[in-house]
């Protein structure tokens, strides 16, 4: 275990460890509703603010559309915003790259009705006054609050925006696209004061004014909750320190840390944590690890391979440096699988989650775990993983070589394990690697919803 090189041999356990909370399947489903009606509930401020007089005046219909969209284009961003704060119980019930995801999915919405929005009421604007699209757009940063500090946060969502399509943001460093996004706070605290101040559903309407504030509220506070103060309390309770870092394989080094009432902490084998090691090049940065093994109070243990300049800098570590963490997160555990079958394949340092959900499974279920490795000393955990399986009476297998002479495609896959269609499938690795699993195993007859992969995505 973690713990096993310290005093002598394991560590005593003062607590039995805290299991990982189930997922609740309805979650999702609410959550949905609740921002449906949300949605409807914007759509109707916007209509009930705007009277029929309005819409005749010259330039009336455009600055009703520019208000809409921007009221509608707010809202999807708070919707987008909540995707992302990570509140525990929706996201053990979809896993956090599903989260991120559907983050994606919504945040280009925004950008694009807020775009519509200052350039819709504008054109209102300047037709009412008759004068120019440009001339109005100097008198509104002249002449009206906080439109100029709306234009500035406009200019920040934007650049969020861009630095998160797909191809821009693999050629950016994990750091710099997180500075980026961090500005996106400030963004929001800008449009917030630009829409009480200038909104004409607002001004004249004292009741809708008190429900938008509550709409900011009810997306503003879980995140100032689930990732600031939540991630703060925890890690000064368990005062977490580097007891060793050892090195597993050729740049792979596991991180041993030790706390208290970490008997605590309740998390199931294979979730991750965002781990910030209190160092002056890294105390800024928090990176997504998974643990390799259960914890074993007092201790905790992630494995790391060195990728990337914060790869390298936790491999250079020192015993004693303080730790901060926020979490567990993730969905890839034994609740999501549907039978008592079980099929574990990993590559690499994608063994560390795997390796902690073998140790997390009942007695009694049926599991094969397929390890893919260029070479005999990059399978990590071999013995720690032999005696998982063996507790379980399940079996180990070892594809040990070269791209070209060890196939992990649904034809070696049936080989090793005949009955591959009938499991539930978990796999972890690189992205290339765990595509041609998933498709592998699709071709063999396994259903998507027991095909259970987890990225770490940014």
């Amino acid at each position: 275990g973690p713990g096993a090189r310290h005093k002598g041999g394991r560590a005593s356990r003062a607590a039995p460890r805290r299991e990982g909370a189930a997922p609740i399947p309805w979650v999702p489903d609410v959550a949905a509703v609740l921002a449906g009606l949300g949605l409807g509930a914007v759509i109707a401020l916007a209509v009930i603010s705007t009277s029929v007089g309005a819409l005749r005046a010259p330039g009336g219909v455009a600055t009703a559309l520019g208000q809409l969209f921007g009221l509608v284009g707010t809202y999807l961003l708070l919707v987008a915003l909540v995707l992302t704060a990570r509140i525990p119980v929706l996201e053990r019930a979809v896993g956090q790259d599903t989260l991120v995801r559907w983050h994606r999915s919504v945040g280009g919405w925004p950008l694009v009705l807020l775009v519509l929005h200052a350039v819709l009421v504008t054109v209102g604007y300047a037709q009412l006054a008759k004068v120019g699209f440009w001339h109005q757009v100097g008198v509104l940063l002249r002449h009206y609050p906080d439109v100029l500090g709306a234009v500035v946060a406009l200019g920040l969502l934007l650049m969020a925006g861009i630095t998160s399509y797909r191809k821009v943001r693999r050629a950016m460093r994990y750091e710099t696209w997180w500075v980026v996004h961090l500005y996106t706070y400030l963004a929001l605290a800008l449009g917030f004061s630009h829409q009480l101040a200038d909104g004409q559903s607002f001004i004249l309407h004292p009741l809708a004014r008190e429900l938008w504030v509550a709409l900011w509220l009810a997306a503003v506070v879980p995140v100032v909750v689930f990732r600031l103060v939540l991630p703060v309390v925890r890690s000064l309770r368990y005062g977490l320190r580097v007891v060793e870092v050892r090195d597993e394989a050729p740049g792979v080094a596991s991180i041993v840390v030790r706390g208290r009432h970490l008997e605590r902490l309740a998390v199931s084998g294979g979730q991750f944590l965002q781990w910030r090691f209190l160092t002056r090049e890294l105390w800024w940065q928090a990176h997504p690890y998974s643990l390799s093994a259960l914890p074993e109070p007092p201790y905790l243990r992630v494995t790391v391979k060195a990728v990337g300049d914060h790869g390298d800098a936790v491999h250079r570590i020192r015993v004693g440096t303080r730790v901060a963490i926020e979490g567990p997160y993730g969905a890839f555990t034994k609740h999501a699988r549907w039978s008592d079958r079980l099929l574990l394949v990993a590559a690499g340092v994608g063994i560390t989650p795997l390796r902690a959900l073998l140790e997390d499974l009942p007695r009694g279920v049926d599991v094969d775990v397929v390890l893919r490795a260029s070479n005999p000393e990059d399978v990590l955990f071999r013995p720690e993983l032999e005696a998982l399986v063996a507790r379980l009476k399940g079996r180990l297998h070892e594809l040990v070589g070269s791209r070209h002479d060890v196939r992990t495609d649904a034809r070696a896959l049936h080989q090793l394990v005949p009955d591959t269609g009938e499991r539930d499938v978990y796999i972890c690795g690189p992205s290339g690697f765990t595509d041609e699993i998933v498709e592998a195993v699709r071709i063999l007859g396994v259903p998507d919803e027991q095909i259970h992969h987890e990225a770490f995505v940014f």
